[in-house]
């Protein structure tokens, strides 16, 4: 069976005519030359298709744009709207999302469990000992889960050879390119044809998040390399694109491991649960799709639900209950949740208030007198600090709900029944405040649980419901249940 590279080879360069685009996304010149390669390499034509076949054909490339937009998850509409091609732009892995490459035990799949491999040579941007410990760690990240088990040995010997290469380089008998910094940054070849993986040394490679993490892209294409086709599901580490996460918090989505175990079953002692050096329990920056947890997880649609906090994250809506979360992607169908440990590790339980800044890309969590900045899933440095460093009174001892208001500038910070309000620019408490929360939003009787400003307005909840709040016309305009952003009623 031809890998997808040969696949790619034999598409060679096509011209594609892309869909008529709306004016409103004012995609250029130089986004649709992006796209046409990008659909190209990772979503080539079935082998045997003639090449005139997509030439000046709209209704082609709106399939192959439908069939991107569907394996990432984003609205489908065929056409290149600005979600679509953000995706496109993002770091992403060498290897095509769409073949007739299927997870086959017999032609896809190394006939013995004991591998070794060479690295080749070392990128400068790191010294040799930490790219081989990179290198060891992603490769630990299969043996855990499988009885395979992976040796370095001198390169006349090896099994898998790795590589720092630039531009075009030549492997098996493959031709491959690289496209410099960006874009592309790694990619591996299959069982059927030696499994050796490539990484672009036009990329500045990195032991931490300073740069592009060699563990992390390492881990991802080592899955290609025992024979894993990309997954659909985001937060997988088989994902096509590159989702920077914090190394030593690693953990394998369950999808990653139910795949590699259909190849090569579980390891000898398996336990189910996985551990590093030290004994401590991985945990995954993204969630996976059962994610172990000490209590149930609550019921979304109960009609008595309350949240703990609720805030904005990347364009994503974040809500915080005990000490689970979830989240809800505009561009994406399906709604996220797991425990709020598998994103931050080291807040074991759960968040009481949150808020974004955008503009900085800074999400403020509370818990208790502490508060955490974290930029997604990284803990910013100087962190946790005191709430009462904000400027709050001894007496306040916990934020149960804030909320930034775009048009001010202001955090609201809200605590019992009374309210603060923090300049952002002055990083200082105004004036004026406390005000009792009753004066200045009337209708709500009891404490706010939580506070999101979302398209000029406010949105408090208390208890099961929420109250959406004119913060320009100084009215209340609606009360619905708290999960009714779920499509609960």
């Amino acid at each position: 069976m031809q890998s997808f590279f040969l696949r790619v080879v034999l598409c060679g360069a096509l011209s594609f005519a892309l869909p008529i685009i709306p004016e409103t996304d004012q995609i250029t010149k130089g986004d649709t030359q992006l796209a046409e390669k990008y659909l190209h390499n990772y979503y080539p034509e079935p082998e045997g298709t003639p090449v005139l076949r997509s030439k000046g054909n709209n209704n082609e490339m709106a399939d192959k744009i439908r069939q991107m937009q569907e394996f990432f998850g984003l609205k489908v509409t065929g056409q290149l709207d600005s979600p679509t091609l953000n995706e496109m732009k993002k770091p992403r892995c060498g290897v095509p999302d769409i073949g007739e490459f299927r997870a086959a035990r017999t032609l896809n799949r190394w006939p013995r469990n004991d591998l070794t491999y060479s690295i080749q040579n070392y990128t400068p941007d790191m010294e040799p000992a930490d790219v081989e410990d990179a290198i060891e760690r992603a490769w630990k990240v299969w043996s855990d889960v499988t009885p395979l088990t992976f040796t370095k040995v001198s390169p006349d010997s090896a099994d898998i050879l790795i590589s720092f290469v630039a531009g075009y380089h030549r492997s098996n008998r493959f031709d491959r390119a690289f496209d410099g910094y960006g874009g592309e940054l790694a990619h591996a070849f299959f069982p059927s044809f030696g499994g050796d993986a490539h990484f672009d040394e036009d990329e500045y490679w990195a032991k931490d998040l300073k740069g592009t993490n060699l563990f992390l892209v390492a881990a991802h294409e080592f899955g290609h390399t025992l024979g894993l086709q990309h997954s659909s599901i985001w937060g997988t580490l088989m994902f096509p694109t590159y989702v920077p996460s914090n190394p030593q918090t690693f953990r394998l989505h369950e999808d990653d491991i139910n795949r590699i175990q259909y190849l090569y079953g579980p390891p000898e002692n398996d336990n189910d649960v996985y551990f590093n050096d030290d004994d401590d329990q991985l945990e995954s920056p993204q969630f996976p799709t059962n994610s172990p947890a000490e209590e149930p997880s609550p019921d979304l649609c109960d009609p008595h639900l309350s949240f703990d906090a609720v805030a904005t994250l990347r364009g994503e809506t974040l809500f915080f209950k005990d000490s689970f979360m979830w989240r809800i992607n505009p561009q994406r169908r399906n709604i996220e949740k797991g425990p709020t440990s598998d994103f931050w590790p080291v807040l074991k339980g759960g968040i009481e208030a949150a808020y974004e800044l955008e503009d900085k890309d800074i999400l403020f969590l509370f818990k208790g007198q502490r508060y955490w900045a974290t930029r997604a899933n990284i803990i910013q440095p100087g962190y946790p600090k005191n709430i009462h460093t904000l400027g709050f009174p001894n007496s306040v001892k916990k934020i149960d709900a804030a909320l930034f208001d775009k048009d001010t500038k202001r955090t609201l910070l809200f605590s019992g029944d009374e309210y603060w309000s923090y300049d952002e620019a002055q990083n200082s408490m105004e004036n004026g405040y406390p005000r009792k929360i009753t004066s200045d939003f009337p209708g709500i009787s009891s404490t706010v649980d939580a506070a999101l400003h979302h398209n000029g307005h406010f949105y408090l909840f208390s208890g099961s419901k929420q109250y959406k709040f004119d913060s320009k016309q100084k009215r209340f305009t609606g009360i619905k249940k708290s999960n009714s952003w779920f499509g609960c009623r």
